[in-house]
């Protein structure tokens, strides 16, 4: 069985492109759980003609007051709601025919090798479209430059590289996702540094997603190859040490939510990471370095040294 989360805000300009083409997948879901985060426009009248067409695959909530992010609309889905597989779509992408069938495919075969107890993640690549499904140019890993093989939590803790919209997981990493944190980033950062800590993660290089690019975007992607962005970084200090600094309540959460579970190793990993920021700046650096805990490119680490 796999289940598709989606998280609704506000969609209705493109939420029926995007059960389209859930519907029309080559390996459909076998269940839609769509949840609704009290949207002010059209979305849940959509929605609701959709359910009544497709009483037994679709299933809707609506939350009884904003949550305020879809972060935290998703996470709570993905605490309440179990399956043998499932995945995460935003409301306003298209995807390709075959994303189903694909990731299923490769989580299946991690599953053979690693086991059906070992919590599993996979995760895909995407191509950036204008808000008319045109193509912007390169792929979502080519713009940030992500390195998909960074997959320990010592890599993920600093730097998420798995994009939620693109997500499957199994029912062992599903079963770790109990509590709702207060201090995590973004949901898929969070099911990413789960799957690290206690599991694998996988990716396809495929692009299965057409990944909106428009002015609604709650997280949008920057163009990280031109020289505009890696000036940016080193004379944008402010910014640099803000998306540092969120990174270390969110350890700390991390921490504190499965410190029964972590191994020796973890604990004292987590611990030092994040007493980074209460110690002086020389002492910072030689954190970073002793613990090995860096950024993908040079302009990013050198700007995480200088900023830090």
């Amino acid at each position: 069985m796999i289940t598709v989360l989606v998280a609704t805000f506000n969609g209705e300009p493109h939420i029926s492109a995007q059960l389209d083409s859930l519907l029309n997948q080559t390996r459909p879901p076998d269940r839609i759980v769509i949840q609704d985060d009290c949207s002010t426009d059209a979305t849940w009248e959509i929605l609701q003609r959709y359910q009544q067409t497709h009483p037994d695959l679709i299933t809707l909530a609506v939350n009884s007051e904003n949550s305020r992010s879809s972060a935290a609309n998703f996470l709570a889905m993905m605490v309440a709601q179990r399956d043998d597989y499932l995945m995460l779509c935003d409301q306003d992408d298209v995807w390709l025919p075959d994303k189903i069938a694909v990731s299923y495919e490769k989580i299946r075969a991690m599953e053979r090798q690693w086991g059906v107890e070992t919590p599993l993640l996979v995760h895909t690549d995407l191509t950036l479209v204008d808000a008319d499904l045109k193509q912007l140019g390169g792929s979502f890993r080519e713009n940030t430059f992500a390195d998909y093989s960074r997959t320990s939590l010592r890599d993920q803790i600093i730097q998420n590289t798995a994009t939620g919209c693109t997500v499957i997981y199994n029912r062992a990493l599903a079963e770790r996702l109990e509590t709702i944190p207060t201090r995590m980033v973004m949901h898929d950062w969070w099911i990413s540094l789960v799957a690290a800590a206690f599991g694998r993660i996988g990716h396809l290089d495929d692009q299965t997603i057409l990944y909106r690019q428009h002015t609604g975007n709650q997280i949008g992607v920057t163009d990280m190859r031109t020289l505009r962005y890696k000036l940016g970084r080193l004379f944008n200090g402010a910014k640099v040490k803000a998306d540092i600094h969120k990174t270390y309540p969110q350890a700390a959460e991390f921490l504190a939510t499965y410190a029964e579970q972590l191994d020796r190793e973890q604990t004292a990993f987590l611990t030092e990471y994040c007493a980074i920021p209460s110690q002086r700046k020389w002492r910072r650096i030689a954190a970073v370095i002793r613990l090995g805990v860096w950024k993908t490119g040079f302009s990013r680490n050198l700007a995480y040294l200088l900023f830090i």
